[in-house]
């Protein structure tokens, strides 16, 4: 069921019944032969390929040629479904062959012809099934894995293990027409100027909605990828709305074959509604732990996360932050003029909490801060620095007030979730009842 091992046995066959005849092979495929046998390509069609040998494979009919001194026959590899090449033989010092021998290499023609076929097809149908068990897995894995990340992590492995791809890409399309390059690609997707490198080839892909096959990048006007030639580009189409493309790169010249690109394409469909799904499942867990005119953290999910935090963590500080004489601003400039000094104090808060905590809206004009695994004076420091933002950068200017507890598990009294929070609004109060525009923390009950 090798066609290196058939090729040998026509060739070897040949030999023995007539030693001194030369024999090649002219193949329409490339087929892998051992190396020992002697193998040409079938140029049909082509200027250089003989039309002898063209006419046998088109045919399949035996072609004698006769010379001087010699003697050469064309031989039709025939198969059931097809002629897989031809069989050149030459006979020296023979002018004439009997009609026996004639139908005996036709018939040694014809027997490997067909153990070639079934050798094709016995190849062809071994990585069909294994297509088959990849879209299977596939599919079975993208069905267990909720999360986005899991799945275009899974992706991105397949592909590079399946494909032999050297680098693989993720690009959303979001709602404002930009592109999102996904974390759980490879290195290269993630360098600087990447995004104007694949720019045409996306361009392209918007435009048509059409995969793209590409062996020899250079030859084509889609853009330059340094150091990469093969690309294989599948849209993630879901109710015919581009969602994003998946990009595979090689730096070789044609390592991906036509195989490889209707695989993908097939992998591709599959995985889209399980990302879009993904995608979604996302959205509606951010909108529920989101507040939704600030874009801040909800009360609850600030809750879990500080109960998490004091369960396995060591320490962590809380800030409570309200709005100065709030209802002064909506009585002069209305609730919608309120809401924006809301949404701008919101934005100091994320910008200066970036990664180090969670930024939440407690209620009304009211604001929190958690800092986990954070000591109290980096809390104050953090207070002080809103403090001062807020005062500059805010429109209409207002000033805000802060009270800050703290929790550390190594205290003999560390405080419970409850009592943080009565502690930060106890010291909130503080501040309020103390002038304002302040922050304050009752470090007494720091033991």
């Amino acid at each position: 069921m090798k066609s290196e091992d058939v090729l040998h046995e026509i060739v070897d066959a040949i030999h023995e019944a007539f030693p001194e005849y030369l024999v090649y092979l002219l193949l329409s495929q490339e087929w892998k032969g051992k190396d020992d046998i002697p193998i040409k390509p079938l140029l049909y069609g082509n200027e250089v390929g003989s039309k002898v040998v063209e006419h046998a494979y088109v045919t399949g009919e035996i072609q004698i040629v006769k010379g001087k001194e010699k003697l050469a026959l064309f031989v039709p590899l025939r198969g059931k479904q097809g002629v897989y090449g031809v069989m050149e033989i030459k006979a020296p010092n023979i002018q004439q062959l009997p009609k026996e021998e004639v139908e005996f290499i036709q018939m040694l023609a014809d027997t490997g012809g067909n153990a070639l076929e079934n050798a094709e097809l016995y190849q062809q149908s071994r990585h069909l099934i294994q297509d088959l068990r990849l879209i299977n897995e596939t599919t079975h894995q993208l069905n267990e894995h909720r999360r986005l990340s899991d799945t275009v992590h899974y992706m991105t492995s397949q592909i590079i293990e399946s494909f032999g791809a050297e680098e693989v890409g993720f690009i959303l399309i979001q709602d404002d027409d930009t592109v999102r390059v996904l974390e759980e690609s490879t290195s290269l997707f993630h360098t600087d100027g990447i995004c104007e490198q694949i720019a045409p080839l996306l361009d392209k892909v918007r435009v048509d909605k059409d995969p793209i096959y590409i062996g020899e990048l250079e030859l084509y006007d889609v853009g330059r990828i340094p150091g990469y030639q093969s690309v294989l580009a599948v849209p993630m189409i879901h109710n015919q709305e581009l969602k994003g493309i998946v990009i595979a790169l090689h730096h070789y010249s044609y390592h991906f074959t036509f195989a490889h690109f209707k695989l993908l394409q097939s992998l591709i469909h599959h995985s889209t509604l399980a990302m879009t799904n993904s995608m979604l499942h996302e959205e509606l867990e951010r909108l529920v732990i989101t507040d939704h005119l600030t874009e801040l953290y909800s009360r609850n999910y600030l809750d879990e996360q500080i109960q998490k935090s004091m369960e396995e963590g060591k320490q962590g500080t809380f800030l409570l932050i309200d709005i100065d004489d709030f209802k002064k601003i909506n009585d002069t400039y209305g609730h919608q003029v309120g809401d924006q000094v809301i949404i701008q104090v919101a934005t100091i808060l994320k910008d200066v909490v970036t990664n180090q905590g969670i930024a939440a809206r407690w209620g009304g004009e009211e604001l929190a801060l958690y800092l986990p695994d954070t000591h109290h004076k980096k809390g104050k420091k953090l207070a002080d620095i809103i403090l001062r933002r807020v005062k500059i950068e805010s429109d209409p200017t207002v000033t805000i007030s802060v009270g800050i507890s703290y929790w550390n598990s190594d205290a003999e009294h560390s405080p419970s979730l409850n009592q943080l929070f009565h502690q930060a609004d106890q010291s909130l109060y503080d501040a309020k009842e103390s002038g304002k525009d302040r922050f304050v923390m009752d470090e007494s009950l720091i033991v």
